[in-house]
């Protein structure tokens, strides 16, 4: 027998046994073992190049909950800084009324808006300090209510003074 023949022999019985042991119930598996081991060889530039892509993606990940936790910050600020203005307004309009200013139904009905708002944003945002306008708002109220029975508003007038 010759080299050749012997080669021939060999590497064809070593693939037999391969493929018998591959069918068999034993868990070894020499060609997916093969065939994983040559693909890595064959793709380990690009199997590191997507490790260095997973590692910026996280990167990312991280700078973006960084990101989202600051932007849930600015908007947390610009609501309360609404819902602030929306107490001075309360609390200005409150102020005309003790000053027995009067008012129109319709600057009722835009504070009364404002009320609603604000009362909305407070039950919304229990850490907001909401104390603040508790008896304006009432107060606001009581002089809306009485204005309403009695239906005496402060009426619009042209430049002769009529309605």
């Amino acid at each position: 027998m010759t080299l050749k023949e012997l080669l021939g022999l060999g590497s064809g019985g070593l693939a037999l046994v391969l493929t018998l042991i591959q069918i068999s119930k034993i868990e070894i598996n020499p060609w997916s073992w093969l065939a994983k081991t040559i693909g890595r060889a064959i793709n380990a530039e690009v199997l590191n190049e997507l490790k260095e892509v997973k590692s910026e993606l996280e990167e990312v990940k991280t700078e973006l909950a960084a990101t989202q936790e600051r932007f849930a910050e600015h908007i947390k600020i610009d609501d309360d800084r609404d819902a602030d203005a929306h107490r001075k307004r309360i609390l200005q309009f409150n102020e005309e009324l003790i000053r027995n200013l009067r008012h129109t139904e319709e600057n009722f009905i835009e504070i009364l808006s404002d009320i609603d708002f604000y009362k909305k944003y407070c039950s919304a945002h229990k850490d907001y300090q909401n104390g603040r306008a508790v008896h304006a708002i009432a107060n606001i109220e009581r002089v809306y209510d009485a204005r309403l029975r009695k239906g005496d508003f402060l009426r619009h007038t042209d430049e002769k003074g009529i309605v």
